[in-house]
């Protein structure tokens, strides 16, 4: 790239001529961390304009009000999965500028590249903004309720061109709809992706609501018209049946069963013996109690990571701070580096507003023993045990103006660790924030276990075989 060289006027200063120095500049990249793009898509108007029509019309638009906004004669006629397919491809492999807002520093010699895999997230959310606005118009807001899950299939073992694409596989019409969306290694002019160069599979789930009542309204159906696309439908009407049924049976609704109380009894008789001083019990070292594990953080919501109606933050920004708390607090807990593996089911609360001040706290939820099987490839040869390890952030947000504060969601992160670690809870707060990321453990692994005896039967959320088989977290990697 040419570098431009400025001279600076030369100063006299008595009979001295001071040096000339000569500056060296290059084009300027400005971003806010998401492919410029899926930006684009997202922020349409200047902050700076965004402001002034608000001063100029008195009017919030982050505030409800009682007259709808959305037409009440809008076209609901549905529409097939296709016609909200969007695909972008992100060239890293031939932008080394782009690419600097992808790769992450490494402290391992076998990682030759590592992806901020935060970044990828930002883009996944841009994504599935971009593929709802494309279903439902933009006469409505459409901002994301939930991610199902994010997995890694495949890791990546060269530095290439991604192809991120997704389409809203499951709307019946309410306000919600599901879009699936695919990371892969971009395929040659023509070509189909190759299973094999999947990196990553994920679930949105997003809401309509309407811009000035701020309640949901109804959007278009998705029409199903082949095999595939009855499928990917019928999946997404299952994923909708569950979260309807975990919401009646969840901790806030029912107490732990059976099995989970005698866990909850067994831990804390184990716990009163460590303190007897008449058994030799002691504390395991390796053995943390969950109060020991948090990390929190605090930070200003600055306008340039707003969503498309420029007021509030857009979720994949959300999405990027959690991870990257999530792997700060692994990474203290363990002290190793985690390997990350998935995104489990999360939910986002409250709007933030810009503005507005974003409280996260990170805990380590859960443990459990990983398989000791080495990885085949010689470059990683590892002993000793491994953990997986459930981190859960607990997010809020405060309006500096009025100090009241909402919950704005919970993520749930899983990682794999080289160490034998475990945490135990203390308090029945902790018992219950342990007993619901063991359920969600439980969940992931049995439908992983269905997956690989059933093949493909679930879709792009699973895959099946050796193929199929999704990252444990041991092979060798360039993501982080």
């Amino acid at each position: 790239m040419a570098v431009k060289a400025l001279p600076l006027p030369s100063h006299r200063h008595g009979s001295r001529i001071l040096s000339t120095r000569q500056l060296h500049v290059s084009p300027r990249k400005q971003t806010d961390g998401v492919f410029k793009e899926l930006t684009e898509m997202r922020v349409r108007t200047p902050w700076i304009e965004a402001l002034r029509k608000k001063q100029e019309e008195g009017i919030d638009p982050t505030k409800k009000s009682s007259m709808p906004a959305t037409p009440s004669d809008r076209d609901l006629t549905p529409k097939k999965m296709s016609d909200s397919f969007h695909r972008v491809v992100i060239p890293l492999a031939q932008d080394p500028w782009l690419l600097d807002n992808y790769l992450n520093a490494s402290g391992h010699i076998r990682y030759v590249f590592e992806w901020k895999r935060s970044t990828i997230f930002m883009d996944l959310d841009a994504l599935s903004g971009v593929i709802a606005y494309k279903h439902t118009g933009e006469s409505v807001t459409t901002v994301t309720a939930a991610v199902d899950r994010i997995t890694i299939n495949h890791p990546l073992q060269e530095l290439c061109d991604l192809e991120l694409s997704g389409q809203v596989t499951f709307a019946t019409g309410r306000s919600s709809m599901e879009i699936s969306i695919q990371v892969a290694k971009a395929p040659e002019e023509g070509a189909a992706v190759q299973k094999e160069d999947v990196l990553m599979t994920c679930a949105f789930t997003m809401v309509s609501l309407d811009p000035n009542t701020k309640k949901p309204v109804a959007i278009c159906p998705v029409k199903v018209e082949t095999e595939e696309e009855r499928r990917l439908f019928a999946l997404g009407e299952k994923n909708y049946n569950i979260k309807k049924t975990r919401a009646k049976t969840g901790l806030r609704k029912q107490t732990p069963n059976d099995e989970e109380s005698d866990l909850i009894h067994a831990m804390w008789l184990r716990q009163l013996e460590y303190h007897d001083p008449n058994n030799p019990l002691r504390k395991p070292p390796n053995t943390h109690y969950m109060s020991h594990t948090t990390l929190s953080s605090s930070q200003i919501m600055q306008p340039q990571y707003r969503n498309r109606h420029n007021f509030m933050i857009f979720g994949g920004y959300l999405l990027k701070t959690t991870f990257e708390l999530a792997f700060c607090t692994a990474a203290a807990f363990s002290h190793s580096r985690p390997t990350f593996l998935s995104l489990d089911p999360s939910t986002f609360e409250n709007p933030v507003p810009v503005g507005g001040v974003l409280y996260q706290k990170a805990t380590v939820a859960y443990t459990e023993p990983a398989s000791t099987e080495k990885s085949s490839s010689s470059e990683d040869n590892r002993g000793g045990k491994f953990t997986r390890v459930q981190i859960r952030i607990d997010s809020k947000v405060r309006d500096i103006e009025h100090g009241s504060t909402k919950p704005t969601g919970q993520f749930n992160y899983t990682f794999f660790v080289e160490k034998d670690i475990e945490v135990v809870p203390q308090t029945y707060e902790e018992f219950m924030i342990w007993v619901d990321a063991r359920r969600r453990a439980e969940r992931v692994r049995g439908s992983i276990d269905g997956a690989k005896g059933m093949g493909e039967e679930d879709g792009m959320d699973e895959g099946g075989g050796e193929e199929g088989r999704k990252d444990d977290g041991r092979g060798l990697r360039i993501t982080e």
